[in-house]
This record gives structure tokens, sequence and C-alpha cells, in this order.
């Protein structure tokens, strides 16, 4: 069984609480042996894929396998041309770890409703978008990927993960996936 759940912020990726304030994956009424594979912080939402298959951690999660996952990300301030092709060089350097090039351009106007609560909103200083295309998932990389180039995150949501995107999947609902969109998950 493969699961997409569209995770809201202010949820922990795993079931059993960790004595904060978040939420955990319980409150979802989720089927019996599902777990999450990889995660996104409490602070991220979007695509989260759970499942009661273990061999699937490995073909999604191991860095060699270099398995497509995508972002739209909201930044503070914008990005010119060089701050992308840093992002897309694989050679920005976070925590003595210099990270695989992915992909990244601006986007112009996503269609993402209004995180609850808010991000912070700043008079002065515009935000903008960036969709990023990573191809390994090291704790909080984006996050610390643009804040690397001046460019703190204030909201990150995983659109896709292979060539299955999130789309008709409420925020905070899910569904198991049908043969034809397992399939795209294991896309490159």
């Amino acid at each position: 069984m493969l699961i997409a759940l569209h995770k809201p912020y202010g949820v922990l990726s795993q079931f059993t609480t960790d004595g904060s304030k978040y939420a955990t994956l319980a409150s979802f009424n989720l089927p019996p042996f599902v777990y999450p594979i990889g995660r996104l912080d409490a602070d991220s939402e979007g695509l989260l894929l759970l499942s009661d298959e273990a061999s699937l951690n490995n073909t999604l999660l191991l860095p060699e396998h270099r398995h497509p996952r995508t972002y739209h990300v909201q930044v503070e301030g914008i990005p010119d041309d060089d701050d992308i092709v840093l992002l897309q060089s694989g050679t920005l350097s976070i925590q003595d770890h210099i990270v695989l090039p992915c992909s990244a351009r601006l986007l112009s106007n996503p269609k993402h409703g209004e995180r609850m609560p808010p991000i912070r909103q700043r008079k002065y200083i515009p935000d903008s978008w960036i969709e990023m295309t990573l191809h390994e998932g090291k704790n909080r990389q984006v996050r610390k990927m643009t804040a690397a180039i001046g460019h703190p995150t204030l909201r990150l949501i995983r659109v896709a993960i292979g060539s299955f995107h999130l789309t008709d999947i409420e925020l905070g609902t899910w569904r198991e996936l049908t043969n034809e969109e397992r399939l795209m998950v294991f896309e490159r």
C-alpha cells in the first residue's frame, strides 16, 4: 500500500508525540501498519508518502538512487540569476557538505492558499517563490540552501515526488495511490 498525504503545517512526520505543541500523523486516521517514507519537518507542508512496504524506503530515500523531490519555496527577497545558478551548481556548501546539483527556477505566481498561521510579512522586504527539484534529502536542506544564498525560507511545500504531483489531494487529507500513480512516484 502506498498513500499520499497532503501534510499541513504544524504536523510531525511521525505517529507519536515528541512532547512539542505539534500534532502527529495519528490524527489522520491512516490505515494500520503504515509509516512515513522520508519526512517533512513540522514547519513544512505538502506531499508525504506513507507505506507498509519496507522495500520502498531504499528505493526512494537512498542518495545513490537520486530520486527527485520537487518543492515550492517562498523566500525572503527576490533571488537574482546568480543566486539561481548557485542553487543549481552543485558547488553550494551547507555544514561541510557540498549539495548535489539541483534544478531551480523562479516561479511567478504559484497557486497555494494562505498558510495557517500565515507567514511573517515584512513591510519593505518583498518575497518570492522558487521551484527546486533535489535528488538528495539532507536534514532541512532546502532551508539551508536558500539561507546560504541570502534568501531565508518563509514557507516550504513539497509538491512532487518523482513525477507524481500533489494536485488533487486537499490539505489535511490522504488517499491510496493507484497503480498508475505508483509508477509516477518512481519515475525520475
